[in-house]
């Protein structure tokens, strides 16, 4: 496929280690063109999440790509113990003497505006964390218009058949519940506003599907062979080294990003009527089938997960 009639592509992400790697695969499908990057400071801290996005895209020459910052806050905020990967990944050893992100960082809401406002056919937004930025620019005088040059918002959220992924550990007694993911509990209120008041289609990839994708010994092998040989599989590995041990890791936002280009690897999506939990504090977050809600496409599992792992090898291999 040409750059011609490539699908333009806007990434929100919140600096994880796994939607860093998710950038680097967007750069090199041919399927996708990736006009902006916003990150927002969710599952991060803001300056060293900054520096690693920006020194990642010099290291893999996509400088081409602009780079913001979004203002947007969340109702519950991610736990320390979680953000400082971006800390890590901003410390790996090849990503030394590249130049830190200029301050002050360009502003990530207008440069959503901005991209959507001037795209020339119908955007695809890419969302691995909270849906916050995007739900404060279309609840603007300026919304309805730029909810018009919205393709399709491709989301990774939610847990629907399966168990949440808050921590007790991680949050004081009586937040956590055993129903909510993460991008959905930072602001379930963005979330829930973006169910009723957009009409562009939703794709989602809850934790049903990423819980299936997990950071494998065998994937991880695979990776050492081709970074002893490609500077970005070098950095893919090194990336997920840092977390690979942990149990609860997935490749999350990689699930999402790859079915951009390869839905083949996917089984049919699963048309659901959902409805976000805003205000019971035993479920807040959760995502519920609700005959009043909005209908979501949702990506339940995997067709073939070894052409999955295989395809993000081979991407990475460069």
């Amino acid at each position: 496929m040409s750059a011609t009639n490539s699908t333009p592509v806007i990434l929100l992400h919140d600096a994880a280690i796994d939607e860093y790697i998710a950038t680097i695969l967007l750069t090199t499908m041919p399927e996708v063109t990736l006009s902006a990057i916003i990150v927002v400071n969710g599952d991060c801290i803001t300056t060293p999440a900054m520096n690693a996005a920006w020194r990642i895209q010099q290291y893999i020459r996509r400088t081409d790509i602009p780079l913001g910052l979004s203002s947007a806050r969340g109702y519950n905020p991610f736990p320390w113990a979680y953000r400082g990967d971006c800390i890590k990944i901003n410390d790996l050893d090849m990503l030394q003497g590249l130049p830190a992100c200029a301050t002050p960082y360009q502003d990530g809401d207008a440069l959503l505006a901005d991209t959507l406002r001037s795209a020339k056919s119908p955007v695809t937004v890419l969302c691995t964390g909270p849906l916050t930025p995007l739900a404060e620019l279309l609840s603007t005088g300026e919304g309805v218009a730029l909810q018009s040059r919205i393709g399709r918002l491709v989301w990774m959220g939610g847990a629907i058949a399966v168990g949440g992924n808050l921590d007790p550990a991680t949050l004081p007694p009586g937040v956590a519940n055993s129903y909510a993911e993460w991008n959905v509990f930072w602001d379930p209120f963005a979330a829930d506003w973006i169910f009723r008041n957009t009409s562009f289609p939703i794709t989602l990839f809850p934790l049903d599907i990423t819980n299936k994708a997990a950071i494998a010994s065998s994937f991880m092998g695979r990776l050492l062979v081709q970074a002893k040989q490609y500077p970005v599989s070098n950095l893919a590995y090194q990336s997920y080294e840092i977390v690979a041990s942990e149990s609860f890791y997935d490749m999350w936002d990689v699930t999402a990003t790859v079915w951009l280009a390869r839905p083949e690897f996917y089984q049919p999506l699963e048309t659901m009527t959902l409805a976000v939990v805003t205000e019971d504090a035993g479920m807040q977050g959760a995502l519920i089938p609700d005959q009043r809600g909005r209908q979501i496409d949702c990506a339940k599992d995997f067709q073939d997960i070894d052409a999955f792992y295989s395809y993000v090898l081979a991407q990475l291999a460069r």
